[in-house]
């Protein structure tokens, strides 16, 4: 089955290439992109700076797609994948203490897959992120955060397989004066939201440490 793809950037990408990019993007090596032009577009831009979507046709019948945003992970799962690459602070104890619990328990195995669907760990994820390591965040507060909407979701191809099925259809140049004031916005509100969210109900990193909750508790959904 045909799936339409949409990478942003400052650059037209007319032949992906596996194994290329940055190794300490969220998922490690490969091509990041989304399923959605318009988040393509804000992603694709910046202050005073223009760029490009570039779409693709994906044929993912055969491909082993690992969905964290689906219903059979959680954002502890995310979590784990992103300690693989990502640098935080795990200079607290309870930091240090999060990572060895979110290790044990909701570890990934990614390396056999071709690709993966994940949340963008952009700058106010991230923050959101260690926040939650840190025990500043709820977890409830933290999960909010990040599944909100579909602006954050990543479509990323990992393996040879997935760039050989591959095809460049097009591109749209994408205006900063038009996609960076919108992205602006919904971020601004996302970050007031998640402030204001806290409630009675909500637990912590240190409560599911303390109680070693694991991945199938209905209190992670």
């Amino acid at each position: 089955m045909g799936k339409k793809i949409y990478h942003g950037g400052e650059k037209i990408v007319r032949s992906p290439a596996f194994g290329t990019g940055r190794q300490y993007n969220d998922f490690g090596l490969g091509f990041y992109c989304t399923e959605y032009h318009q988040y393509a577009a804000e992603w694709a831009v910046g202050t005073g700076r223009n760029g490009f979507v570039s779409s693709y046709s994906l044929e993912s019948d055969g491909l082993r797609i690992i969905n964290l945003c689906s219903s059979q992970y959680n954002p502890l799962h995310w979590l784990g994948l992103l300690f693989n690459y990502r640098e935080f602070n795990f200079s607290s104890d309870t930091a240090y203490r999060a990572r060895e619990y979110i290790n044990k328990y909701f570890s990934v195995d990614h390396q056999s897959c071709d690709c993966i669907i994940g949340y963008r760990a952009d700058n106010r994820c991230f923050m959101f992120a260690q926040d939650f390591l840190d025990a500043k965040l709820s977890y409830k507060s933290f999960r909010s955060a990040l599944a909100g909407d579909n602006s954050n979701r990543q479509f990323v191809l990992k393996s040879n397989r997935a760039f050989d099925n591959i095809i460049f259809t097009g591109y749209e140049p994408a205006l900063g004066e038009v996609y960076f004031p919108v992205r602006r916005s919904r971020e601004l509100r996302s970050m007031k939201s998640i402030k204001s969210s806290s409630g009675r109900s909500d637990f912590f990193i240190t409560d599911l440490i303390e109680e070693e909750v694991r991945p199938y508790d209905a209190r992670l959904r």
